[in-house]
C-alpha cells in the first residue's frame, strides 16, 4: 500500500515511468527538465483525449521543485482538466515520486499547463463538448 507524505494527488494517474541514470546529473539527482518533459507528455495524453484530436502545449505556468528525484524513483504524473475554453484547456498537473523500493510517495512539483486543440492543418480548433 502506498503512503502519501503530504495529502493525496489531485487528478487521475496519467503516466508512470522509472527515473534512470541517463536522466540524472553526476550526483544522482534527476534533471528538472526531464520531470517537466514527462509532465508535458501526460498533459498531451489527457488533453488529446478531451479534445478528441491533436493538441500542443501553449504555456506552462509557474513551476518550482519542492523535492528532488533520485535514480530508481518512479515518477507518477497526475492530471486534471481544470478549465476548457473555446480552443484551449488548462490542466492541473502534479508530479509525485514513489521512492525506490519504498511505498513512500512525495510530491515533487506541480504546474498548470495550457493546451490548445489543433485541426489537421495545425490551426486552433474548438474543443468539442463532453459527452
Amino acid at each position: 500500500m502506498v503512503h502519501y507524505a503530504e495529502g493525496q494527488p489531485i487528478g487521475d494517474l496519467t503516466l508512470r515511468t522509472l527515473a534512470m541514470p541517463s536522466d540524472a546529473n553526476a550526483a544522482g539527482d534527476i534533471f528538472g527538465g526531464w520531470v517537466m518533459a514527462q509532465m508535458d507528455l501526460a498533459c498531451g495524453i489527457r488533453a488529446a483525449e478531451r479534445a478528441k484530436g491533436r493538441v500542443v502545449t501553449a504555456a506552462v505556468k509557474e513551476m518550482s521543485f519542492a523535492k528532488a528525484m533520485k535514480i530508481g524513483d518512479t515518477l507518477c504524473i497526475y492530471t486534471h482538466v481544470e478549465r476548457v475554453g473555446r480552443t484551449s484547456m488548462t490542466l492541473k498537473v502534479e508530479a509525485w515520486a514513489q521512492r525506490y523500493l519504498s511505498d513512500l510517495m512525495e510530491k515533487v512539483t506541480h504546474a498548470d499547463f495550457v493546451m490548445v486543440a489543433l485541426d489537421g492543418e495545425g490551426k486552433p480548433k474548438a474543443v468539442p463538448a463532453e459527452g
